[in-house]
């Protein structure tokens, strides 16, 4: 295969069996693979509650409204719900290390990322974290903590594997452009200014140093902002604007990873055909001219997750991603 050019999951995979998922995961997306998130099994294995378990020293429990801190001691304040989150999270990282037995080669980790956690996490009296600097401040920190330990931990048990974390931000550019509702949902909150969420992610950046960084969102508006002290971004592109496309053109000239999503989500069951993944791929960096900078740090993927979808169709969409690749890299640096 030319110039680098590789097929890759972007987290979230159908169903409830964690250890067949690992298994498909390590077989279909080698490189790089990553340790699968299974929606379905409810809450608690859902973005938000993932990131509760991985927050040291909070307590989290879960209301009609959503996830919500407790103001209470770890293993004090917490419901049965986020003693159910961090129990499924021991449980998968048991059966993931189980599975990658003799694995070679990079694995990503997603989380949800501090700014959709402070958009979807509430208060113990109410509100959005996104309201309370402080408290902000509070959940970012716990938050990088545990991913700190989750990198050495991972390390720990599977010493072979090159691992690096994907931060999930679908709520980011509505944290930056103040489109989240408050709780009553009459009202607005404020804009985070992008400098104050520059400076947060670098400072996330070098708390995590060492630890390969990516970003990934597959909203409208790419939180470019963000993107400083990161080594790769996953974005839609079927969502892209003016600026994404000279973004990227800076991004890939910098040598750093573009994993760009080629195959639609929002319609489950809907597998485009590998020609169809091509031009999709080619539409979004032809114009761009960059020639092998173009593909030598090229991954394809999915637009977002594919919970929604059957295991069948999510084998066919890996499948279809990696047999784009060669002809991608081909026609690019024709």
């Amino acid at each position: 295969m030319m110039a680098g050019v590789r097929h890759a999951q972007v987290g979230s995979l159908p169903g409830t069996d964690f250890a067949a998922a690992a298994r498909f995961a390590l077989a279909e997306t080698p490189d790089p693979s990553h340790l699968p998130e299974l929606p379905a099994r409810g809450a608690p294995a859902q973005l938000v509650g993932r990131a509760t378990a991985l927050a040291p020293g909070l307590a989290f429990d879960l209301q009609p409204a959503g996830w919500r801190l407790t103001g209470g001691a770890l293993g004090v304040g917490d419901s049965a719900d986020a003693r159910r989150a961090r129990a499924l999270l021991r449980d998968d990282l048991d059966r993931f290390e189980e599975a990658a037995q003799g694995f070679v080669g990079p694995v990503t980790v997603s989380a949800a990322g501090p700014l959709t956690l402070a958009a979807n996490v509430e208060l113990p009296r109410g509100d959005k974290v996104l309201a309370d600097p402080g408290a902000r401040r509070d959940l970012g920190q716990a938050l990088t903590e545990g991913l700190r330990g989750l990198v050495d931990e991972l390390r720990g048990r599977l010493p072979d594997i090159e691992w690096s974390l994907q931060l999930d931000e679908p709520q980011a550019g509505a944290v930056l452009a103040g489109s989240v509702p408050t709780a009553s949902g009459y009202d607005r909150h404020r804009p985070l200014p992008a400098p104050q969420a520059a400076q947060e992610y670098a400072e996330l950046a070098r708390a995590l140093a060492g630890v390969p960084l990516g970003l990934h969102s597959c909203a409208a508006e790419f939180p470019w902002e963000l993107s400083a002290d990161l080594d790769s971004v996953s974005l839609d592109g079927e969502r892209l604007g003016t600026r994404d496309r000279d973004e990227i053109a800076r991004w890939l000239e910098s040598g750093r990873e573009l994993r760009l999503g080629v195959v639609p989500t929002t319609t489950p069951g809907r597998v485009p055909g590998v020609d169809e993944v091509i031009g999709r791929t080619l539409s979004v960096l032809r114009p761009l001219e960059l020639g092998e900078a173009a593909v030598q740090n090229l991954v394809l993927t999915p637009a977002c997750g594919l919970a929604g979808w059957s295991a069948a169709d999510a084998h066919r969409v890996l499948r279809t991603l990696r047999d784009a690749t060669e002809p991608v890299a081909e026609q690019l640096t024709r």
